[in-house]
């Protein structure tokens, strides 16, 4: 099954030497790349996130396999969704997705269901792509969209993809996509999504579980960031990094409502 792009043409090019050249100028020159086992990447429309994401694909070395996790933004689907046959359109070409990976996944984390519906319109693992594609070429991937809150279910998936991705043979890299803050003032985000950022720089899992819920932030992606941090500390992460931080209003200027993007690698 051939899944379409949803938000081509809104959230990125639709073009493809459009695309590419909004690439370009996205992803800063890297002379050094550091190894990472998980990044933590923003989903917005290019114009706004798209320096962080770059920030994070161009600093480290990138392997032929991801995982994406994201959120689900439209309610639709499963709790732990996969679309776990067929292919991925966007500008730059197919994106196969990797089946075998996918089986793995549904027998050690029985809750990964082989559904679908809840990424057809969802934009925060499309827009991972084209980066993926126009940095390393052929890839393959994983795509997880996940909707349950419910802490132990995360920590199962967290270690059921540290196993799956230590005994696979090949490197894999776990791509959590998730923005920040929500439409809070500049002032007000920044000082929420720091309390999230120290967690994730502590590789601390359930202290960015705990904070997002007792701060009230509004970071989507914290279920994704969540399972994918208990996975890379089970692979031997220590630390997570912050490479990049932004809001919306560095674009706008618009300071009085803003969303927060940061990019992390463990």
């Amino acid at each position: 099954m051939n899944r379409q792009p949803a938000v081509a043409g809104y959230f990125y090019s639709g073009e493809r030497n459009r695309l590419e050249k909004e690439l370009s100028e996205l992803l800063p020159a890297k002379k050094e790349k550091v190894r990472a086992t998980a990044v933590v990447v923003p989903h917005a429309g290019y114009m706004y996130s798209g320096g962080v994401a770059g920030e994070v694909y161009a600093s480290i070395e990138l392997p032929e396999t991801f995982i994406i996790l994201c959120p689900n933004h439209t309610g639709s689907g499963s709790d732990f969704d996969l679309w776990s046959e067929g292919e991925w359109s966007t500008p730059l070409g197919r994106v196969p997705v990797d089946v075998e990976l996918c089986s793995e996944l549904m027998r050690n984390f029985p809750r990964a269901v082989k559904d679908g519906a809840a990424h057809l319109r969802e934009h925060s693992l499309e827009v991972q792509l084209p980066f993926l594609q126009y940095l390393k070429g052929q890839i393959s991937f994983v795509p997880l969209c996940i909707r349950q809150w419910e802490y132990s279910y995360l920590e199962d998936l967290g270690h059921a993809l540290s196993k799956i991705v230590s005994s696979a043979g090949r490197d894999i890299l776990i791509v959590a996509s998730s923005d920040m803050t929500h439409y809070e003032t500049q002032e007000s985000a920044e000082k929420k999504d720091r309390l999230a950022i120290q967690k994730m720089e502590k590789v601390d899992a359930r202290g960015l579980y705990d904070t997002v819920h007792e701060n009230d932030i509004s970071m989507c992606g914290y279920l994704p960031a969540t399972a994918a941090m208990i996975a890379a500390k089970d692979l031997g992460a220590t630390s997570g990094r912050l490479l990049k931080y932004s809001t919306s209003g560095d674009v706008t200027r618009d300071y009085s409502s803003v969303v927060g993007y940061a990019g992390l690698i463990f």
